[in-house]
């Protein structure tokens, strides 16, 4: 059975430290969180111990490229410290999907960091928004990325971005399978890209879960990038997940 986390960007707008939002998350059924915002901010010992004390799993991290292409020591201290063994890259600009050669550049780039995380321990993923889904040649872009990188750099497929790509996310998952240990359970409004609770959007949850638990994903990750109540949202998600595992 998958595990279930949060994404942790879903609760910025709570003004605590991040060790205090780890305790939220502890008052929930989620297992694990994944770390994206104010792991900077915060001692990683002091972190590690809300960790321990909540019971909860560092499922994974979100850290930019050019974190880990620029402070690759620093940053790869910093999660070992703190437990984490699988790093996302979040986010390339539109840009480098743009062409066949800025594809091939961004998966070069992808494929060489990849190889260093592995000698150390770690593994790689990148995670989607909506602008990997642009017409390259008559498929996504996304695909030339997955096509030009090797089997050590996985895909964190967000089904709701995706389906604002205009793909089925749930058809994608099992396209893919092969390359996603984990999946980002997001939702939104496909027309507008509107960021809504999951359940209330585009995406057929029950298929995508099917289609998650048949690719042996091992981590199910809730995110709502624009909450209007960071706090319901966390109770939601960690409600739906546990339905949908």
């Amino acid at each position: 059975m998958a595990r279930t986390a949060v994404q942790l960007y879903t609760l910025r707008d709570i003004d605590e430290p991040l060790p205090a939002l780890l305790d939220r998350v502890g008052g929930t059924s989620f297992e694990g969180v994944e770390f994206a915002h104010r792991v900077g901010e915060a001692d990683p010992g002091t972190v590690a111990d809300a960790l321990t004390r909540n019971d909860l799993s560092p499922a994974v991290a979100h850290v930019g490229l050019a974190a880990l292409e620029e402070s690759y020591d620093e940053t790869t201290a910093r999660y070992r410290t703190l437990g984490v063994e699988t790093l996302v890259v979040p986010w390339l600009d539109p840009e480098h999907f743009e062409s066949g050669a800025a594809v091939a550049d961004a998966a070069e780039r992808l494929n060489a960091v990849a190889s260093d995380l592995a000698a150390d321990g770690f593994a790689l993923a990148y995670h989607n928004h909506d602008q990997e889904f642009a017409d390259l040649d008559g498929r996504p872009a996304l695909e030339e990325l997955l096509a030009r990188t090797d089997d050590r750099v996985g895909l964190e497929l967000d089904l709701g971005w995706a389906a604002v790509g205009g793909v089925d996310p749930a058809a994608y998952l099992e396209r893919h399978a092969d390359r996603i240990t984990h999946v980002h359970f997001s939702d939104a409004d496909a027309a507008s890209g509107t960021p809504v609770e999951l359940g209330e959007g585009a995406i057929d949850l029950d298929a995508c879960a099917a289609a998650a638990r048949e690719a042996g994903a091992e981590w199910f990750v809730y995110e709502n990038d624009d909450p209007s109540d960071a706090a319901a949202s966390l109770t939601h998600g960690a409600a739906t997940l546990d339905r949908l595992r």
